[in-house]
């Protein structure tokens, strides 16, 4: 049987010119982390509060993120505004004999950030907290049309090593 690990947070990310503060996201950080879902091409086609219900479906979600255990909602935080934000699920199973494995979701990176190794420290930091927890791996999605991303979870030692599916319900 599991026990529940605390979490490590507040985490410093020291970067080459600056410090961050990664630490768990409260509801105030709801507008942020949003911004930051939409701040691309796909993600402005299926995020933002100008979609559907405003932020009501997100503060749903982070209700039910926050109350959960296996789940982790971190924001990265740099003079006292949110930069970066990504969530992390912790899965039972009983494939891998027993394994608990940690799922990597929604990593954004401010543009005025993006390759300043702030993605790296974050999620450095995911696998240390992946191993922390008992976790056997590390996985993660990215939609097919984010090739530059594959190629930077490549370089942290991630592999593509299956194909996934989904059904839009």
């Amino acid at each position: 049987m599991r026990h529940h690990v605390e979490v490590s947070l507040p985490a410093t990310l020291e970067l080459s010119d600056r410090s961050v503060t990664l630490r768990r996201a409260t509801s105030g950080d709801l507008s942020a982390v949003v911004a930051l879902l939409s701040d691309d091409p796909l993600g402005a086609t299926r995020d933002g509060p100008t979609v559907d219900g405003g932020l009501t479906p997100y503060v749903t979600a982070f209700e039910a993120i926050d109350a959960d255990p296996a789940q982790l909602l971190v924001v990265a935080e740099a003079e006292g505004r949110v930069v970066a934000t990504m969530q992390l699920s912790f899965i039972p199973g009983l494939s891998r004999r027993g394994a608990l494995r940690a799922q990597v979701e929604g990593v954004r990176v401010h543009a005025d950030l993006r390759g300043s190794g702030l993605g790296r420290a974050m999620l450095t930091w995911a696998v240390d907290e992946a191993r922390t927890r008992g976790c056997a791996l590390v996985q993660l999605t990215s939609d097919k049309q984010r090739t530059r991303a594959h190629g930077f979870y490549e370089e942290l030692g991630f592999v593509p090593s299956h194909e996934g599916f989904k059904l839009s319900l």
